[in-house]
Order: C-alpha cells, then sequence, then structure tokens
C-alpha cells in the first residue's frame, strides 16, 4: 500500500488504529496547541483524542503529494466532553513531510480558525 492510500484510511478511521509506522521515530508534529518530538508523544496525543472526545471524526477533503511533502485538507469534529455535548469543528490543512527512508518526519497542522474560535465553539448552548 502507498503512502496516500494508507494515509486516506488512517483520515476513515481516525483516532482509531492509526497507521503509526507511517511516521519516523523522531517524527516532528506542531499544530495551534502542541509542539513536541517523537512517535510515542504522537501516539499518546491520538490516544487522549480517541479517550476523551465523543464520536470524533476527521473529514479528509483533498490529499496530494509533490515530491517529499504531502498536503492534506480536512476538518475534524467531535462531541465535548461536558454535559451539554457541543459539536466542535475545526477546519484546516496538514503539510507532512517525507525522510528519506519515505516516512513522515514532519506533521505540521495549520487550523482555519483560531484557538478563541474553538474554545467558543463550548459555549453554543442547544
Amino acid at each position: 500500500m502507498d503512502m496516500i492510500e494508507a494515509l486516506r484510511q488512517d483520515y476513515q478511521r481516525f483516532p482509531k488504529d492509526q497507521t503509526y509506522s507511517l511516521y519516523a521515530p523522531d517524527v516532528y508534529f506542531k499544530d495551534p496547541l502542541n509542539q513536541f518530538r517523537g512517535c510515542d508523544r504522537y501516539q499518546k496525543m491520538i490516544r487522549l483524542i480517541e479517550t476523551w472526545f465523543i464520536d470524533v471524526r476527521m473529514d479528509l477533503e483533498n490529499i496530494e503529494q509533490v515530491d517529499n511533502l504531502i498536503t492534506t485538507r480536512w476538518t475534524l469534529s467531535w462531541l465535548a466532553p461536558v454535559p451539554w455535548r457541543p459539536q466542535i469543528a475545526i477546519s484546516g490543512r496538514s503539510e507532512l513531510t517525507l525522510n528519506a527512508d519515505g516516512l513522515i518526519a514532519s506533521h505540521i497542522d495549520f487550523w482555519d480558525c483560531s484557538r478563541w474560535n474553538v474554545l467558543k465553539q463550548l459555549f453554543k448552548l442547544k
């Protein structure tokens, strides 16, 4: 299976059963809330999402590869684990850079909204 197809499948079942073997052991990850190195830390972050968020969906809108750069466009949504269960959604894009071994060495997420706009979604009562 090629990298694009593997990523497409990971997005479909996110956050469950991710293919961590696609990532370099020292992968660099960054999004508006986190910045770290290590596939082990990346797995812990995904496990946190799987454990605490409800009905998580990652809708992949586009994926393409040019040389060693894979770009994706997506919308992540979930029900927040608070009593009123608001729907939270973040649209954005990712830039995944492959190393010489064909593994993801860098995964950087860019959100289309601010962290504040995500937080405000918590307080839209039904």
